[in-house]
């Protein structure tokens, strides 16, 4: 509890820190918030697969009063597919003042140079104190988020904490049967051995699943226990930084080790023989049924299952343990929360009011409007206590899930705001912050792959070949992992393949366009 204590105290100071260049904000009298004279609306197209933008969301109604902007929502759930929404958006020619939603950073800095959207540098540095305020405290998110041009031409959504998913285990299993966390591969494979054959079940039946994963990227993610690479962002088989050069753990001889051995722990039965297609449910369903043993997944809904199964599952505890020792010593956790996003808003070429605009965008980096676009409003979904936005009673405790909560207020949507960890510890369970923890107290976490702004030419050789790469990489790795074919006989065959698909043609531009956006 201690460790948990220091973490709270660590986020809560963390969070404050980050606030601190939008401290001028916090004691302004009404009004100070206000971009117009007089009631401006501007259209706004925001696509998510969930949802598009709600003129009645009661943070949005907030927003407009405070700011005197109002914004008008354009854009159509007659598809589900943003980038669709966003394609048909630009073939119209139409475009409304803002542009937001899910993945628009590519788009719009493959259209922004070519006139469509209007760059912000100026207009940041003259109008947007607080979003140049923390650009200046995060030079590699705004390298990120940079065109060819060096422009900015969207302001993103900023995920904020540390730690998403770490290995949970059954330690109520580990008790039964009396084995202690695993802290290297042996001992790991020692566990899974006494999962697979000791019964902790104890239902007299064999049939245990002793690792299992919800998604089963993450079990390839586990290669990481033999110096493999899976990703180095928080998208799965995503490029990864090593000494300012990227790679692709797919090519490399760490990789191939560790698919070696997850295809043996596969023909042993130590993994989840549908782990390729039980789908998404199968955390639910097998620790439910008291079948699983061990996963990879999120803090704060995997450790929830200590209290949803408590009366179902006698005994039960699924706990977080900190990652096993690799074949080289290190403990890597791979996944860590993204820093920075594809997803927030950008003005278009046809907005008349881009001073009004830049400075509605920069209320949201603001102390009052940040703690709007995280928490809601105050005396509806919170109160201030000490000095810090507390979730009411009635919110945290109501059957839907506090996230969903936030959606429906039009709260916590990836629009151009920085995210406040604060907001998710309050609905995290003892047993995630205990886990949290002790990941805090490690240094497990490896360099972030923060993303590159690719230029046309470099976009026409990844759109050409990354996708049929990717399709044949992930193929072929799946087999190997399912016993249906050996890596080791055909690796030579592989990469030569990879070679023919343009593999180093891709890893050049990539590396072209990560050069021009961070060694300067």
């Amino acid at each position: 509890m201690k460790m948990v204590k220091n973490l709270i105290t660590s986020i809560i100071i963390g969070s404050t820190t980050l606030a601190m260049p939008m401290m001028a904000n916090a004691a302004a009298e009404d009004g100070a918030f206000k971009v117009s004279d007089k009631p401006l609306t501007l259209d706004i197209h925001f696509h998510t697969k969930k949802y598009v933008y709600d003129n009645n969301w009661p943070v949005e109604k907030e927003a407009a009063r405070l700011t005197n902007v109002s914004l008008n929502n354009v854009a159509s759930m007659a598809t589900t597919k943003s980038e669709e929404a966003f394609n048909l958006l630009i073939a119209s020619g139409d475009l409304p003042d803002v542009v937001g939603g899910s993945s628009i950073r590519d788009n719009v800095n493959r259209y922004g140079p070519e006139g469509a959207f209007i760059g912000m540098n100026d207009l940041i540095d003259k109008y947007a104190p607080n979003i140049k305020a923390f650009f200046d405290a995060h030079p590699d998110i705004e390298s990120s988020i940079r065109a060819e041009d060096g422009e900015i031409y969207y302001i993103p959504y900023l995920p904020d904490g540390k730690f998403g998913r770490g290995y949970f285990i059954r330690t109520d299993w580990l008790k039964k049967l009396n084995l202690k966390e695993p802290q290297n591969i042996q001992e790991l494979h020692d566990v899974l051995v006494a999962f697979r054959d000791g019964d902790p079940n104890g239902n007299g039946k064999k049939d245990e699943v002793p690792l299992f994963m919800r998604h089963w990227e993450e079990l390839i993610r586990m290669v990481t226990l033999w110096d493999g690479r899976m990703s180095g962002s928080d998208k799965f088989h995503d490029f990864y930084v090593k000494d300012g050069e990227l790679h692709h753990g797919y090519v490399e001889e760490g990789y191939r080790v560790g698919i070696r051995n997850l295809a043996k722990w596969y023909k042993e039965g130590l993994i989840d023989q549908e782990v390729f297609t039980r789908g998404s449910r199968s955390r639910e369903y097998l620790l439910s049924n008291n079948l699983g043993g061990m996963t990879h997944d999120w803090f704060a809904s995997t450790a929830g299952y200590n209290e949803s199964l408590k009366d179902t599952v006698p005994g039960f505890e699924f706990n977080a343990f900190v990652p096993p020792a690799g074949i080289s010593g290190k403990r890597i956790e791979e996944h860590r929360r993204g820093q920075v996003k594809a997803e927030g808003w950008a003005m278009s070429f046809t907005n008349e009011h881009p001073i009004e605009t830049i400075k509605y965008f920069d209320f949201y980096f603001s102390e009052e409007g940040r703690r709007l676009a995280n928490f809601g409003i105050e005396g509806e979904q919170y109160d201030m206590v000490d000095g810090k936005p507390i979730f009411k009673k009635a919110m945290l405790e109501n059957d839907t899930p506090l996230n969903t909560q936030m959606w429906q207020i039009g709260a916590q949507i990836p629009r151009g705001f920085h995210q406040d960890y604060a907001y998710e510890i309050q609905w995290s369970n003892k047993n995630a912050l205990a886990g949290i923890a002790k990941y805090e107290a490690g240094d497990y976490l490896v360099e972030p792959f923060l993303g590159v702004s690719l230029n046309s030419k470099e976009k026409e050789v990844f759109d050409k070949r990354w996708a049929t790469i990717t399709t044949y990489m992930l193929e072929k790795q799946q087999g190997w992992v399912l016993g249906s074919s050996d890596i080791d006989k055909e690796w030579d065959a592989y990469i030569a393949q990879l070679d023919r698909m343009g593999y180093d043609k891709v890893i050049k531009v990539m590396q072209s366009a990560y050069d021009r956006a961070y060694k300067k």
